[in-house]
């Protein structure tokens, strides 16, 4: 594949169903439904960790999160692991952020040669309470979800900004001789749940489809969505109404969200960059919008693991959809084969595979892997996703199985009252999670590593009084702190 430029656009919290492209009835994505038609969309792409800051330390370094330890949103990404952007300036090439990086600090070198308006870690700490989880205490995001409607908000004010700069820096390097890579990211559709009034107004609420199993009665009964539930004080229903309003807003911000995608690529056609330049969309996760009872990212069901992915530029298939499994630890090596750059001979295992050759190919078997250990669980859980099959095993919890040919809203876990197939099918779905990491072990090894971080910054009464932040502040924004709840009260 011919070395050429790479405009590489994430968004924040992005269902990978949330796109016109990939068959959803009512948001409103024109911008990147032309850029899947003029491209390969991944249907089956995933996080490897439902969450910001861990599953952006695990895409700047094609490594697992048990691999590099960044556990939770108090273990922000600071440099010290090698990045793709390291190699990448290790070759002459320019290498630049706009927007969200969501690491440690600008003062450590992340591997960009610089990186424009970044938003990082509040304070270089993040929110270290999210390694609390021994069931003491419990967050309220009941009044965001109630507030939800059509309003300004710093996140959109910051993604136009986020926008200008990039059609700015696109102006500013369209003469370049050699590949160029551009990491653009934009904090949208991520909550506060404010859309613009214009296109919170595209979306009548009585005909918006519900999300899956939303009322209280087909919530799945499992404890680590149970604990999940009472953590973040959803365990109480919403109103109808006020779901189908959290829905509007989504569908709006993602509706804004595609607008500024599409004014850059516009400028990007504008300067005549199209021919040279190979484009990446996608998402670090998803967002569940109320489907289980849930709200905000976490789990490994569909609505918070898949993502978009979407690829376009010179040698890449137009129209075509691949359903091979593929998940961002396969971003490392994508990005550098991209603008032509070897990959690293340091020894270290990155598990990724570069996704040009898997658009361009056939239909493959691939099993994707992801982890989480943060905010919001008790315990670990991990997943391996298949082309059919969705295998979550939870530490200290039943495991959960789905058939996503047959059962694609995972509305029929195989693994309750499983035939003597399906046993066998957990069996043979465990051993092969177990090759890959030892599920009890890294469990205790975060739990102990949480531990001592809240141990460093004063201890848990010190964390506790620090309280949390539903969203990072933008730049030049005050984060406003709120109290943590007593698990009792």
């Amino acid at each position: 594949m011919k070395p050429a430029n790479l405009l590489f656009i994430i968004s924040d919290q992005h269902q990978g169903a949330a796109m016109g492209c990939a068959g959803h009835p009512i948001v409103q994505t024109p911008n990147l439904d032309r850029l899947a038609a003029g491209g390969t969309r991944f249907s089956n792409a995933y996080t490897n960790c439902a969450i910001c800051v861990p599953v952006r330390a695990a895409l700047a370094t094609g490594q697992y999160v048990h691999q590099i330890g960044n556990w939770d949103n108090g273990y922000p990404y600071d440099g010290s692991v090698p990045s793709w952007g390291h190699r990448l300036r290790e070759q002459g090439i320019i290498v630049d952020s706009i927007g969200k990086l969501h690491f440690r600090s600008a003062a450590d070198d992340n591997g960009f040669r610089q990186e424009i308006e970044p938003l990082h870690v509040v304070d270089g700490i993040g929110d270290p309470a999210s390694g609390i989880r021994d069931g003491s205490i419990r967050r309220d995001w009941r009044p965001g979800i109630e507030e939800a409607g059509p309003a300004d908000s710093t996140y959109q004010q910051y993604d136009i900004r986020n926008r200008e700069n990039a059609i700015r820096w696109l102006r500013d390097h369209a003469g370049e001789e050699q590949p160029w890579a551009l990491f653009l990211s934009f904090v949208t559709p991520h909550p506060p749940w404010f859309a613009p009034p214009e296109t919170f107004d595209l979306y009548q609420q009585d005909q918006l489809p519900m999300p899956r199993q939303w009322q209280a009665n087909d919530w799945p009964r499992h404890p680590a969505y149970d604990y999940m539930r009472r953590f973040f004080s959803s365990e109480q229903p919403f109103p109808e109404a006020t779901i189908r309003r959290l829905n509007a807003v989504y569908y709006g911000i993602c509706t804004f969200l595609d607008q500024q995608i599409g004014q850059v690529l516009a400028a990007l056609n504008d300067l005549n960059l199209c021919d040279s330049t190979r484009v990446i969309f996608t998402s670090d996760h998803g967002e569940h919008l109320g489907a289980r009872g849930i709200y905000g990212k976490f789990t490994m069901y569909e609505e918070a693991s898949c993502i978009p992915f979407i690829m376009s530029g010179p040698d890449v298939p137009a129209g075509k959809v691949v359903h091979t499994p593929v998940s961002l630890i396969d971003c490392y090596p994508t990005i550098l084969d991209a603008v032509g750059c070897a990959p690293p001979a340091d020894g270290i295992d990155r598990p990724g595979r570069s996704l040009w050759s898997i658009a361009a190919g056939d239909e493959q078997e691939r099993a994707i892997f992801a982890e989480y250990h943060a905010i919001g669980s008790r315990n670990a859980y991990y997943m391996l996703r298949d082309r059919r099959y969705k295998y979550i095993y939870h530490v200290d919890a039943p495991a959960q199985l789905f058939d996503l040919t047959s059962d694609p809203d995972e509305l029929n876990d195989l693994a309750i009252s499983p035939d003597e197939e399906t046993l066998q099918m957990l069996a043979d779905y465990e051993a092969q999670f177990r090759a890959i990491v030892d599920p009890e072990a890294v469990d205790r090894r975060a739990k102990a590593d949480q531990a001592r971080r809240i141990e460093s910054l004063g201890g848990r009464e010190a964390v506790v009084a620090r309280g949390v932040f539903t969203n990072s502040p933008v730049p030049g924004e005050t984060p406003r702190f709120s109290r943590l709840l007593d698990a009792g009260n």
